[in-house]
């Protein structure tokens, strides 16, 4: 393990601070690194493979594509960009999609469209509102979209027009919205802010809001999307429809695409407008299909009969049940376990995320320090109910070695 640390080390820009585990193999929920060892990874890519590691379906589309056409550009069409654009607007609130290679690529054109919108139909309003401790991309755009200095002090001067207001206080947006508001860009529930939910009515509020002042609201579902709160769209858990909508991880299962989509009425893009060279190739575009497709169509026999959404739910009702659980028998270190579908977070009183981490890196379970204070839980949505028991299982035994 030590050979590959040290070819990082020699070799490649150090951006992340790694864990000191190099996998090689993943099958399902479960993967191996290069030294054998066993793991339950509920990081999922950071909610990415949502069929979990090398699920048949994505696999044999890959295969099947790779044999037939892997990339041309969109000077042409291809049938499965077009098949999948059309699955997903037959699937969702919205009605026009583009393609491209990720979710701050999908922020930046969400927000080209909205600055466009507000040229031709707000009197060239281009503010956006968005909302402390939000994550929208690195890009420089997009982290100018984010509501973290942490992660836009290296890159001053931002992109200009974006204004931040708390999360979930509906009042705090109205009294920031100007003339010169073009959009609101929300997530649903704020993801690598520390797994936050906002209050039950925030959602209603602001849609009414949006509606009253005739701008568009944009929700980041780049890691809410595709099944992850127990809802196909996370924006169905709170009962509205937005204007725009970006897309990523989840929508792949593990091939790289990105999607931000919009309704007829602010579909303003026009050709030359934006454009891509990778996104929506075929390649990328057969395999989400399959893992799109699957998700919000398919009754799998080993998930009991039930839609792989509903069994995402009860798995995450379950899991969030176990984190509390853990939570009372852990109460000098852990202060909250909260989360929705199977984006869940367990929250310590101290910042020991490095160390509970460390320790559950050594009994076999993978699990992401989203804050210095926070795991994050982001596992499959195909997790089996004993999957989710021997996570919650091999949790307790590495916080009894923390005290």
């Amino acid at each position: 393990m030590n050979h590959w640390v040290d070819l990082e080390k020699q070799y490649y820009m150090y951006t992340t601070r790694r864990q000191p585990i190099v996998l090689t193999r993943g099958q399902g929920t479960l993967a191996w690194d290069v030294e054998g060892k066993e793991y339950l990874d509920f990081t999922a890519g950071w909610a990415v493979d949502v069929l979990g590691h090398c699920p048949p379906v994505l696999v044999e589309a890959i295969r099947e594509q790779a044999g037939t056409l892997i990339q041309t550009s969109n000077q042409f069409y291809t049938t499965p960009q077009l098949q999948l654009a059309e699955l997903l607007v037959r699937h969702s609130c919205l009605d026009k999609v583009f393609f491209c290679n990720s979710g701050a690529e999908a922020i930046e054109g969400s927000i080209k469209l909205a600055r466009k919108y507000g040229k031709l139909h707000l009197n060239g309003a281009f503010e956006i509102i968005a909302a402390d401790n939000s994550f929208h991309g690195r890009t420089l755009t997009a982290i100018s979209a984010t509501g973290n200095p942490h992660y836009q002090e290296p890159f001053t001067p931002l992109t200009p027009g974006f204004l931040h207001v708390p999360f979930g206080d509906a009042q705090a947006l109205k009294e920031a919205t100007t003339e010169k508001t073009c959009a609101v860009l929300l997530e649903p529930v704020q993801g690598e802010g520390g797994v936050i939910i906002p209050p039950p009515d925030y959602f209603r509020q602001v849609r009414d809001w949006c509606d009253e002042r005739g701008i568009l609201l944009m929700l980041d579902e780049i890691q809410t999307g595709v099944g992850r709160l127990g809802t196909l769209f996370g924006y169905q858990s709170f009962g509205i429809e937005p204007d725009v909508m970006a897309l990523a991880k989840g929508l792949g299962g593990g091939v790289t695409i990105g999607a931000f989509l919009a309704k007829e009425r602010c579909n303003v893009l026009q050709p030359g407008d934006h454009g891509t060279t990778f996104g929506g190739n075929p390649l990328s575009c057969a395999g989400a299909y399959a893992v799109f497709r699957y998700v919000a169509e398919e009754k799998p026999p080993e998930l009991g009969g039930v839609g792989v959404v509903e069994h995402a739910r009860e798995m995450g009702e379950r899991l969030l049940e176990g984190l509390r659980g853990v939570q009372a028998r852990h109460e000098t270190l852990v202060k909250e376990a909260r989360g929705m579908g199977l984006l869940q977070a367990l929250v310590f009183h101290d910042d020991i995320s490095p160390q509970a981490v460390t320790a559950c890196n050594a009994q076999g379970l993978l699990l992401n320090p989203v804050r210095p204070n926070a795991l994050r839980f982001m596992p499959p949505l195909t997790i089996s109910p004993g999957e989710v028991d021997e996570a919650l299982a091999r949790l307790d035994r590495a916080l009894d070695g923390l005290g």
